[in-house]
């Protein structure tokens, strides 16, 4: 009998970002139209919605298929995904004239402006969080699921 191990590991993967997302759109709602911020979330929040729960779930498919072959610890695997996404969202967001790159930092929007250090903290910050989530979650969900 098939026991599916890649379709349970797209589930498993998803299960994270798509909860942070239900808690980002909440945050975005009460930020957007309670406290009427001016500033277009909506164009940006699209992004992270449309690819990061698909991300998780392929980037578990992978991870479950090339553990065999190679093995990476659950935790340095996951802190790799962040790299990608924000690799994706930096040229979009250029592209899509939300984020321009200046000699000291970025600024959204033309209006927030953002200096490159902080930017590296964030990103570390995410490299972090990352990790932290897929050892303990989808590392937990992975070994639920059997797939582990």
């Amino acid at each position: 009998m098939n026991t599916h191990p890649y379709l349970r590991a797209y589930m498993a993967g998803t299960v994270v970002p798509s909860l942070a997302l239900l808690v980002a759109l909440t945050v975005f709602i009460v930020t957007r139209l309670v406290l009427q911020v001016p500033i277009p979330l909506e164009r940006v929040i699209i992004f992270p919605m449309a690819l990061v729960p698909n991300a998780f779930g392929l980037w578990n498919i992978l991870y479950v298929w090339s553990r065999p072959h190679r093995h990476l610890p659950i935790g340095l695997h996951g802190a790799l995904l962040p790299v990608i996404l924000a690799s994706i969202g930096a040229f979009s967001a250029v592209c899509g004239g939300f984020l321009a790159i200046g000699a000291h930092g970025v600024t959204w929007f033309q209006a927030i402006s953002v200096p490159y250090m902080v930017v590296a903290l964030w990103f570390l910050g995410a490299v972090v969080l990352y990790y932290l989530v897929w050892k303990y979650v989808v590392g937990f969900l992975n070994q639920v699921l059997g797939i582990a």
